[in-house]
């Protein structure tokens, strides 16, 4: 260690950086060799931060802890339970109602820009080539969808796949509930006492805030754009409206959603299509400028920019999972710097110490 210390400090990053990336390699193979479970064991642990916040509500006005975990554990078994029940059907009856419509919708789209290109080809004074564009468009357009339309079938047979990883997910949810604490604490007794406990606040804080947050703002989207939907007669408004507030889950993917639902609509009725895009961006404004700052205030506070780099890098290593976790992660490890930056942690060291030496001196006392 001494001798590190008198290398320059270029040279120490310089000689830590290849590390790093060597590092970061091994753990992409060993998330790669190790999958599915690594994806269970992953949504098993966001399951129990998420359901130990209500559990923690419950047990902090007086309700015995065992008791609050066997009522939130039914609560949400129940909520499940009438998700799957009543509104599980109706989105896959209005997904396969999407797939035998799609051809149609997409015969009237083409009829739609054909309308279009024939105007357009009365006009002389248009600067670009828009009947070119707008043909390689929609052929662009026309051949994904047709490939989504044939990748439902397998979609349907990987759903299985799914639910067995799934079923597994809750079941460890339900053992993390119920013993995550002395597992925890196992954990984090091999680290110092002044960081584990500065640690496990900060990682508890950042991940309980962000998932409970974007959980509640993409339920308000869903079900507002899904009523709004069912008022204007918008076609398959449920399975709509739910996209566009799954799409919220992901950071910047509420635009996405509305994007591919406006789209959709478009190909039947293009005016249609530009009332829902209106619609639904008008409400996700007023849920994310209005009710999102007085219900949760600022989640992350991540700059923007390390926000995509964040979220890259997370798609990088786990997909759709990492891009759920990259916000937290990286908010978590924000957090970290600046209580480093700070000095908080040997503060918090400095305390245990003159604790320590206190209680030394009463016992010789």
């Amino acid at each position: 260690m001494q001798i590190v210390n008198k290398f320059p400090r270029w040279l120490t990053f310089g000689l830590a950086f290849p590390l790093i990336i060597l590092n970061g390699w091994l753990l992409i193979q060993v998330v790669q060799y190790f999958q599915p479970l690594v994806s269970v064991v992953s949504v098993a642990i966001l399951l129990s931060f998420v359901l130990n916040y209500p559990i923690n509500f419950f047990h902090k006005r007086g309700i015995p802890r065992n008791l609050a975990i066997v009522g939130v554990l039914l609560l949400a078994v129940f909520i499940l339970g009438a998700v799957g029940v009543i509104l599980v059907p109706l989105i896959f009856q209005q997904l396969n109602e999407l797939v035998n419509i799609l051809p149609a919708w997409i015969d009237s789209g083409t009829e739609q820009l054909q309308a279009f290109l024939n105007w357009a080809a009365t006009q002389q004074d248009l600067p670009v080539n828009i009947i070119g564009i707008a043909t390689q468009l929609l052929e662009k357009i026309s051949n994904q969808f047709q490939s989504f339309t044939g990748k439902i079938l397998g979609l349907a047979f990987d759903t299985i796949g799914f639910l067995l990883n799934l079923i597994l997910a809750i079941v460890l949810t339900i053992y993390l509930i119920l013993n995550g604490e002395k597992l925890w604490d196992g954990i984090y007794q091999w680290f110092p006492s002044y960081i584990s406990i500065k640690v496990r606040a900060l990682l508890k804080e950042d991940f309980q805030n962000y998932f409970i947050g974007q959980a509640t703002l993409g339920a308000i989207l869903a079900v507002t754009v899904t009523l709004a939907f069912v008022a204007l007669r918008i076609p398959l408004a449920l399975l709509f409206g739910i996209a566009i507030g799954f799409f919220s889950l992901f950071p910047f993917g509420t635009g996405i959603g509305i994007g591919i639902v406006s789209l959709l609509v478009a190909l039947e009725n293009f005016w249609e299509g530009v009332e829902v895009a209106a619609i639904a961006v008008t409400i996700d404004q007023i849920n994310s400028n209005i009710v999102a700052p007085r219900l949760l205030g600022n989640l992350t506070g991540l700059n923007p920019v390390w926000v995509v780099i964040s979220l890259l890098i997370g798609a990088k290593l786990g997909g759709v999972l990492g891009l759920l976790v990259a916000i937290p992660i990286a908010s978590f490890i924000k957090d970290i710097a600046d209580s480093w930056k700070a000095g908080e942690l040997k503060k918090v060291d400095n305390v245990d110490g003159i604790v320590g030496e206190v209680k030394s001196s009463l016992e010789v006392r």
